[in-house]
């Protein structure tokens, strides 16, 4: 088979690629290289350089004998998408439904969406499952939110069966040490952490430290980045075999404080890491945690990658070359 990979060239892209030519599909990346870089690229895998918001390039690219679509190609910084509504707007909607449109022309019936936990919002209880109510808190998790909506509805129409897969906290790097790309200025914890860690940053801004956690800072899930990427390859191997749709949470069902991130990368890096305790963020919560049960039943997945250690150490294997 032959796949598409939409921002292939990105963190998250770049890991479904490899393990995508891993199981020896046949991919082409198609990525604007605003977030992704040419670093993360394989020389097994095509590559074309243009943008979603670029509809004839994405027929052209998509009428080359595509089997299926991976679509990564998102903003997702959800601080960032209450300030600019207009941009997330224009590329997460606009691109997808570019997307979308250019597989029904091209008579391309499966499409991998890169969803997120943040569909959820506030918890309503946990861990969160896909039966959670969605009411999502920031415009970036409102994108995702009808992205997915839409892609039910060229299920129903077109017959495009689609995989929303909804991601937790994505984390670590290849642990083969095959992927070097940088994240461009990252918001996540652990690549915040590396920077502070390389001298890119002076110190760590650890936002609160009076939530109800066991250590008063705040409590995610972090799901390995190659979990998450042999997850796209299951639920694709999943439509193909049952021509059927599928929306799954993906996490590690496991709790990793900000303060025992900070201090497990402490030990692991030999830094010190500086770091300062700052007011609260608006719309952060204490605890989010994952139940991934469907997606152990239904696709035999599990995050075999995203314990603590792995997640940091597979991290700093790349940051420590700056």
């Amino acid at each position: 088979m032959k796949i598409l990979v939409i921002g292939g060239a990105g963190y998250i892209g770049s890991h479904v690629s490899r393990a995508l030519l891993d199981k020896q599909y046949a991919v082409v990346v198609y990525d604007n290289l605003s977030r992704g870089c040419k670093e993360n690229l394989f020389n097994e895998a095509e590559f074309i350089q243009a943008d979603i918001l670029d509809y004839a390039s994405l027929e052209k690219a998509m009428s080359t004998g595509i089997d299926a679509i991976v679509h990564l190609a998102a903003y997702k910084a959800a601080g960032e998408s209450m300030v600019e509504p207009e941009k997330y707007a224009v590329n997460n909607i606009t691109g997808t439904i570019n997307i979308i449109n250019a597989a029904s022309h091209c008579g391309i019936k499966r499409i991998i969406f890169s969803s997120s936990a943040a569909v959820y919002g506030e918890p309503k209880y946990l861990p969160i499952d896909e039966k959670h109510p969605l009411n999502p808190e920031n415009f970036y998790g409102f994108t995702k939110l009808e992205i997915e909506r839409f892609l039910e509805w060229y299920d129903r129409l077109r017959g495009i069966r689609y995989s929303a897969l909804r991601y937790f906290n994505a984390a670590g790097y290849d642990p083969r040490g095959r992927i070097k790309g940088l994240e461009r200025n990252p918001e996540n914890l652990l690549p915040v952490v590396m920077e502070v860690a390389c001298g890119m940053r002076k110190k760590l801004c650890i936002f609160g430290d009076d939530y109800d956690t066991r250590d008063g800072t705040g409590l995610r899930d972090y799901i390995h980045v190659t979990d998450l990427a042999e997850a796209h390859v299951l639920a694709l191997e999943y439509i193909v075999k049952n021509i059927k749709s599928l929306v799954v949470n993906l996490g590690s069902e496991n709790g990793v404080t900000v303060k025992e991130m900070l201090d497990k990368a402490r030990q692991i890096t030999g830094k010190l890491i500086p770091a300062e305790v700052v007011p609260r963020r608006k719309g952060d919560t204490a605890t989010v945690l994952a139940a991934s049960a469907y997606a152990k039943k239904i696709l035999g997945w599990e995050a075999r990658h995203s314990d603590i250690d792995t997640l940091i150490r597979s991290t700093w294997e790349v940051y420590k070359r700056l």
